[in-house]
C-alpha cells in the first residue's frame, strides 16, 4: 500500500452538466475530510461556480486572486469542499474553437493549472476534453477509469482504475480510494451556504414541497398537466408547494402552476437560491434532472420520475426516495423533444401516492 502524503495538491476535472458534477462531489468530499490538510483544486464549466462557493467568491488562484474575503475562504461555509476552482468553458471553446479569444482562454487555463502546482489529477468525467485539461496541469499521475465513458481518454490515464459500483456516485468513490488505495465511506457532499440566499430561503412558508419540472431534453420531462395535479393534490394534504423555475422554464412553471389551481408558487432561483430553497424542502419532486440530485446531495427525500434515463446508475442515491419508471422504458440518451413512451405511464396519483407516503415517513 502506498504511503499517503499528508500534503498533497490535487486536482479534480469534472465538466458536464450540473448532476455530473454532483454525483462526484460525494467522494471529493470524503478525501476532503479524510485528508484536510491537501490542496484540492476543481476544474468545471463557469455556470456551476454556485455548487462550490458563495455568491461573490471568486474562484481563487495563485496568479490572478491571491486572496479572498474571509467568508469565502476555503473551509467556510462560503467555499467548503475545494481551495480552488478553474472555470474552464469548453462548451464555448467549442462553438468557436479558432477564435483569438478562445485560444487565449485556454492559453488562461494551462497557466493556471501549471501555477498550482498539481501532484496528481483524476478525472472523474472521462471524457477526451476532461482528460485534455487533466493533462495541461502536468502532474505526476492522472487517475481515471479503466473503461471511461470515452474510450479514448483511457490513453491520458497513468493510473487506470477498474470500478465495480452499478451507481455513477460508486464508480467515482472507487476512482477517489484508487488514488491511494484507501476505503473512503460514502458520505453527502459539502456544498456552500450563501447569506443573501439563505436569508430568502427562510422566508418560505413550512412545510412545503419543492417542485422541479425541467430536464434537459424532452424526453426526459413529465407533462406539466400532471405537475399541476401533482401540486394541487399535495396542497389538499397540507403542504406548501413550490415551483423552481430554472432559466428558459419560465413557461413550464406557469403552466403548471395554473393547472394546479393557485395552488402553487413559481419562483426564479439562481443556484445559490436553489440550493437554500432545497435545503428548507420537506420533500423534493423532479425527473432525472440536476435539482432532484441537489436535493439528493442534500439529503432530502425525493421523487424521482425516470423514463429513459437508468436510475440503478442515475437516480436517488444515499437519500430517502422513491423511483417511478415504466418496466419497459428503454435506456435512450437520444435528445428526443417528446415525452418517452413509459414516462407517460406514470399517473399523477402514483406520483403523489409516492410523495405522501415519504412525508409521513419523514414525519
Amino acid at each position: 500500500m502506498p504511503e499517503i502524503p499528508k500534503h498533497l495538491r490535487l486536482l479534480v476535472v469534472r465538466l458536464g452538466a450540473m448532476g455530473d458534477i454532483l454525483h462526484s462531489m460525494p467522494a471529493v468530499t470524503a478525501l476532503r475530510q479524510a485528508h484536510p490538510e491537501w490542496v484540492i483544486g476543481w476544474a468545471i464549466e463557469p455556470q456551476w461556480r454556485g455548487l462550490f462557493c458563495a455568491d461573490g467568491c471568486e474562484p481563487r488562484t495563485s496568479s490572478i486572486h491571491p486572496s479572498a474575503p474571509t467568508a469565502c475562504a476555503p473551509g467556510t461555509p462560503g467555499m467548503p469542499l475545494v481551495d480552488q476552482l478553474h472555470v474552464v468553458p469548453a462548451k464555448q471553446w467549442a462553438r468557436s474553437p479558432l477564435k483569438p479569444t478562445t485560444l487565449r482562454d485556454i492559453r488562461r487555463v494551462r497557466h493556471e493549472l501549471r501555477a498550482m502546482q498539481y501532484d496528481v489529477a483524476v478525472d472523474m468525467q472521462g471524457a477526451v476534453r476532461s482528460a485534455m485539461v487533466a493533462r495541461w496541469a502536468r502532474t505526476r499521475s492522472i487517475v481515471g477509469e479503466a473503461k471511461p465513458r470515452e474510450f479514448p481518454a483511457k490513453w491520458f490515464f497513468d493510473k487506470k482504475v477498474t470500478t465495480q459500483g452499478v451507481h455513477v456516485i460508486e464508480q467515482s468513490l472507487e476512482v477517489a480510494n484508487a488514488i491511494f488505495a484507501e476505503s473512503l465511506p460514502m458520505t453527502l457532499p459539502l456544498l456552500p451556504r450563501d447569506p443573501a440566499a439563505e436569508a430568502k430561503a427562510a422566508g418560505l412558508q413550512q412545510p412545503f414541497v419543492l417542485l422541479s419540472p425541467g430536464a434537459g431534453w424532452g424526453a426526459k420531462r413529465w407533462p406539466a398537466d400532471r405537475y399541476g395535479s401533482v401540486a394541487k393534490r399535495i396542497a389538499e394534504a397540507g403542504f406548501g408547494v413550490v415551483i423552481n423555475s430554472g432559466p428558459a422554464e419560465e413557461h413550464l412553471a406557469h403552466a403548471i402552476a395554473e393547472n394546479s389551481g393557485a395552488a402553487a408558487r413559481v419562483l426564479s432561483l439562481d443556484l445559490a437560491e436553489l440550493i437554500a430553497v432545497t435545503r428548507r424542502a420537506s420533500l423534493a419532486i423532479a425527473g432525472d434532472t440536476g435539482p432532484l440530485h441537489l436535493a439528493c446531495a442534500l439529503g432530502r427525500p425525493v421523487v424521482g420520475i425516470y423514463g429513459p434515463t437508468d436510475p440503478a446508475r442515475n437516480g436517488p442515491f444515499h437519500c430517502p426516495n422513491r423511483v417511478l419508471r415504466h418496466p419497459e422504458s428503454v435506456r435512450d440518451h437520444s435528445r428526443r423533444s417528446e415525452p418517452e413512451a413509459g414516462l407517460l405511464t406514470i399517473t399523477p396519483e402514483a406520483v403523489t401516492d409516492a410523495a405522501l407516503e415519504l412525508l409521513r415517513e419523514a414525519r
